[in-house]
């Protein structure tokens, strides 16, 4: 006999990491931070790597205070995870299951349907509008009583549009006081325009949960730390979900040093953006239709049927980047790969 797995277990497909880079070329398909880590980073793992014989302190104390003095809110309000995307599951499984539904929009992240069917709830996918950003009217009207959950991402990752503030507030002027709304914001470093303010929302709605990451801005993927901002009782509610003592100590002193050398990361993240809008720029001038950018990545839609076809001509061009059925995600990389990825893209647009 076979072990029977749940049936939801059983049907979800597995989450699809990036792929490596061919022989010198590029890797950017996982929205990774080219930079290397910052010295105070390095020498922080170090001295850290020294006690990893001894499990880290419970829910990571330091790094709690630390994010909680630099937010301007209570320490109780702050959740250590592993990444955001780690408190994202937890957070689903917290409030949805069996019976229960959970919004987003679609495209966006490809790991929430992942998280929403692995706790036994139904995902509701709102397809995302003309210009591949949330269409929040749409996604409001598809609550009903069986909704426990609803996830904002901006900047939206794969298509890197973002969410505006008034649109934003009308959006949760209609989500009932019992939905969780998550506001991901993996990628909120990045923006270079005028958007809503995640932390104050969250002090004016206790049903807003605010997720953000070290990953990427701070270039710790490697070592996989986020936090959330929320209302105590909801955030007590995570914790229970998760694995204790995941939180390791190297993350928390990785984070803590990422957070005392705030201005050398925000510069990198300035060089990222600004590499960011010349290369949409470029796109734009040569006819792709790419829509403006806000994260560390840009977005060339497709087709389902162009895919064999489009990894050739990523290959050819030697990069490697995220292939979805509706389009490309091509991450900022190494300045020298912007050719490549301007070549790769224009091939693609002509793509009969």
């Amino acid at each position: 006999m076979t072990v029977r797995l749940r049936p939801e277990i059983a049907s979800v497909p597995p989450y699809q990491q990036g792929r490596p880079a061919p022989e010198g070329g590029y890797k950017l398909s996982s929205n990774e931070n080219p930079f290397p880590p910052l010295p105070a980073v390095v020498e922080a793992v170090q001295r850290e790597a020294e006690r990893v014989n001894r499990y880290p302190r419970p829910g990571a104390p330091d790094l709690k205070a630390a994010l909680a003095a630099q937010l301007g809110v209570d320490i109780e309000r702050v959740l250590i995870g592993d990444g955001s995307a780690s408190l994202l599951q937890q957070l689903i499984h917290a409030v949805a299951g069996p019976g229960d539904e959970v919004v987003y929009a679609w495209r966006s992240f490809d790991a929430y349907p992942l998280f929403v069917r692995t706790g036994g709830a139904t995902p509701v996918e709102i397809p995302n509008d003309a210009q591949h950003a949330h269409d929040l009217d749409a996604m409001a009207d598809a609550i009903t009583e069986r909704t426990r959950a609803v996830i904002v991402c901006s900047p939206n990752n794969p298509t890197g549009t973002m969410v505006g503030a008034a649109e934003l507030d009308a959006f949760l002027a209609r989500v009932p006081s019992d939905v969780l709304v998550m506001l991901d914001e993996a990628y909120v470093e990045f923006v270079r325009e005028p958007t809503f303010d995640g932390i104050a929302l969250q002090r004016a709605h206790d049903n807003v949960v605010v997720l953000r990451t070290f990953s990427k801005a701070h270039g710790l993927a490697g070592l996989r730390v986020g936090y959330a901002v929320g209302d105590p009782a909801v955030l007590r509610g995570a914790d229970l979900t998760g694995v204790p003592l995941s939180q390791t100590a190297l993350a928390s002193a990785a984070a803590l040093a990422a957070m005392a050398h705030v201005d050398e990361t925000m510069a990198r993240v300035e060089r990222l953006a600004e590499q960011r809008d010349a290369l949409w720029q470029r796109l734009i001038d040569a006819g792709v239709p790419v829509p403006k950018p806000h994260g560390n990545f840009v977005w060339v839609p497709s087709r389902a049927d162009q895919q064999e076809a489009i990894h050739d001509i990523l290959f050819a061009n030697r990069i490697v980047a995220k292939v979805f059925a509706d389009g490309v995600r091509i991450s900022i990389g190494e300045a020298e790969a912007d050719a490549h990825v301007l070549a790769a893209a224009t091939a693609i647009r002509a793509l009969p």
